[in-house]
């Protein structure tokens, strides 16, 4: 059978502003989708978008799913366009490329195909024995970075890492050994965090973030009190205080810490005691804790993707050992004017200039603090 392709189809650019569009829609669920992937879909027929979706909260229903239903009778003889390969596997619900062949739906355009075992090629390939049309690769680079935890969970093992700095005007994020903590950023750039922190999945410090500063790592943004991702602390020795705000609000929001095989037991059943959870990981040739082992306990517990607020020796051991995906940096206008704690190491802050390894993607301002976004070169 072959497919009737619908006039938009020949325009020269309707297929990238529609999957554009698609990638936006998914990018929105991005912290609520966990272990899934946020895709998105719209469902267009003679130019005109009659069905959308995203994948929803825990995954599902897919957006696919949504779109289709969203459009209704509609979807006969439209294109769906998709962030990601429609999945072809029976899984809680049954394949979404199934329900795109019963919907009626004559073209499909989607961006990358999925690296999951489960689908790898098999969605678009069962699109095409059923004789619609495929055109794949439409958006791929935005595509893939939208979906990028999601792939590096499949591939690698590890959730995506968004590493967030901040420092003063001469490049410190703390003061000295009696004066560690100080307030750099201002409402705007707190905001902005508040945000990030919204979509994705965990927030991620070190115990030494915890001791120095007594973090909460909720967002408190009116509007997205629901969107609390899990917070992590790689704490190797189990020395998160029993009267920490992490400890006292564990039962509400939750809280995995992370420490090394051999930590104190007596410890860890203390802390599981305020209803914080334990992960043990072996330690690295350092002493300290296998950074790539306590991402895979993430990566296997369904997180895609890891906000980091975890001090200067996180941040420089994320970028060192070639985590960190992607870095925002945000620079306070005022100077510390003495000693401090460097935001990062010179080795790390050479490796997160080098644009052979990163790429300054955007430069711009949150209020008074300067904001500049570093992506990872694959």
């Amino acid at each position: 059978m072959t497919a009737v392709l619908p006039a938009t189809a020949l325009e020269p650019d309707f297929d990238e502003r529609a999957m554009a569009a698609a990638i936006a829609l998914g990018r929105r669920e991005l912290g609520t989708t966990a272990p899934n992937p946020a895709v998105g879909a719209l469902v267009v027929r003679d130019g005109v978008i009659v069905g959308r979706g995203a994948t929803r909260k825990g995954g599902r229903p897919h957006a696919e799913t949504e779109a289709l239903q969203h459009a209704g009778d509609l979807a006969r003889g439209a294109t769906l366009y998709v962030s990601l390969e429609p999945c072809s596997h029976f899984g809680v619900t049954p394949p979404c490329a199934q329900a795109i062949i019963n919907a009626g739906i004559v073209r499909v355009v989607s961006a990358m195909d999925d690296p999951d075992p489960r689908v790898a090629g098999r969605g678009h390939r069962m699109l095409r024995e059923a004789g619609i049309n495929v055109t794949l690769g439409v958006g791929a680079v935005a595509a893939h970075r939208a979906h990028l935890g999601h792939i590096l969970r499949i591939t690698r093992l590890r959730p995506e890492i968004t590493l967030k700095l901040a420092e003063t005007s001469d490049g410190y994020a703390a003061g000295g050994e009696h004066d560690r903590r100080l307030h750099i950023t201002g409402l705007a750039a707190n905001n902005r965090v508040q945000m990030m922190r919204a979509a994705h999945d965990a927030v991620m410090v070190g115990i030494g973030t915890v001791l120095a500063d007594d973090p909460l790592l909720t967002v408190r943004l009116q509007g997205l009190e629901a969107r609390q991702p899990i917070r992590v602390v790689l704490d190797t020795d189990l020395r998160l205080p029993l009267r920490s705000r992490l400890a006292a609000t564990a039962p509400e929001t939750p809280v995995l810490v992370i420490c090394a095989d051999d930590a104190s037991p007596q410890a860890e059943q203390a802390l599981k005691r305020t209803g914080i959870q334990i992960a043990r990981v072996p330690r690295g040739s350092d002493g300290h804790l296998d950074i790539e082992a306590a991402l895979n306990v993430l990566a296997r517990r369904g997180v895609t993707c890891v906000f980091s607020e975890g001090g200067p020796k996180i941040a420089a051991r994320l970028i060192e050992l070639g985590f960190a995906d992607e870095c925002v940096v945000f620079t306070a206008p005022k100077p510390f004017a003495r000693q401090g704690v460097p935001v990062l190491s010179s080795a790390a802050r050479a490796q997160l200039e080098n644009p052979q390894l990163y790429a300054l993607i955007e430069d711009a301002h949150a209020g008074v603090d300067r904001l500049r976004r570093y992506e990872r070169v694959w």
